[in-house]
């Protein structure tokens, strides 16, 4: 856990058992347990929220990258046609040289 083994939780155990007495022992660890059972619910939704932080942001760099794509190759597409490449169906320079 913390590097504590059993010798030393026995002895930590001795010495709240002498310091708070045996009616307050319990009730301290009660809320002591309450406490570390919230404070593990709030981490475990901050961790959540970081999760999903983490999907949208992976998501929309997907979304951009598949824009980027989308718009190299439809810059590329028109590139050829103004080289007198075969872009979009046209014939290229084979026309251009038969006439």
């Amino acid at each position: 856990m913390f590097g504590i083994g059993m010798p030393e939780l026995m002895v930590i155990m001795v010495v709240a058992l002498v310091v708070l007495g045996p009616k307050r022992l319990p009730e301290i660890a009660r809320a002591l347990g309450k406490g570390l059972a919230e404070f593990r619910r709030a981490t475990a939704d901050v961790n959540e929220e970081l999760r999903k932080a983490q999907r949208a942001i992976e998501d929309e760099a997907r979304a951009a990258e598949a824009a980027a794509r989308a718009c190299r190759g439809r810059e590329e597409g028109s590139g050829r046609e103004a080289r007198g490449g075969r872009g979009r169906g046209g014939h290229g320079r084979r026309t251009a040289l038969r006439s």
